[in-house]
């Protein structure tokens, strides 16, 4: 899945009217209508936040009160064209007292989500997930053998009674580890999806 690695921003001012595009790595729906939320809240006074978003296949966009597909339609474009995935653009726009027309607000928005989006490092990412072991101490050096040989990255490590690791890796990558390793009896811990960056594209 190609995606952004983090947040980027552009601005630019068209007859008077300022563009300001904001754009967000997200992970779900609910994610992005959050952001929308409080992009919307720091920018109350705006005349315009209008949103495109892709997550997972399910594509939504707004042109919060401009001409019908004027600011929405044409960012939702950029992001399929670009073949993008989890990304949320909320371009904001404040009214310069000059009336742009139809195309000149399709080109306003199209032009500072192509800004924002070319500052962005983009990224391939797959499904993954985040968990947590718990083994013997005598164990430790075989679970740091076996993250290194698949690729597993160890976010924390935790030292009680046994040695706990938090782990994030690919689903196989997981079951490949817990084929190779001795674990505390039913102390798997089964986490939370989330995505992980492969490599830069």
């Amino acid at each position: 899945m190609r995606t952004i690695s983090s947040d980027v921003y552009a601005e630019i001012t068209v007859k008077k009217s300022k563009f300001i595009a904001s754009v967000f790595p997200v992970e779900t729906k609910e994610e992005a209508e959050e952001k929308i939320k409080e992009i919307s809240k720091k920018y109350y006074d705006a005349k315009h936040n209008c949103y495109a978003y892709v997550v997972e296949n399910f594509e939504k966009c707004s042109d919060d009160g401009e001409p019908s597909k004027t600011a929405g339609a044409p960012m939702l474009d950029i992001i399929k064209k670009r073949n993008l995935q989890n990304v949320l653009v909320i371009v904001t726009r404040y009214f310069g007292g000059i009336l742009l027309g139809t195309g000149g607000l399709v080109r306003s928005y199209m032009e500072v989500t192509n800004n924002a989006i070319d500052k962005a490092e983009i990224v391939n990412k797959v499904k993954g997930i985040r968990y947590k072991i718990k083994v013997e101490y005598d164990s430790q050096k075989d679970v740091i053998y076996w993250c290194k040989k698949l690729n597993i990255n160890i976010k924390n490590t935790n030292y009680d009674n046994y040695v706990e690791l938090e782990l994030e890796s690919e689903y196989q990558s997981k079951e490949k580890l817990l084929n190779n390793i001795k674990i505390v009896e039913n102390c798997v811990i089964t986490g939370e999806n989330i995505y992980i960056q492969e490599e830069n594209l």
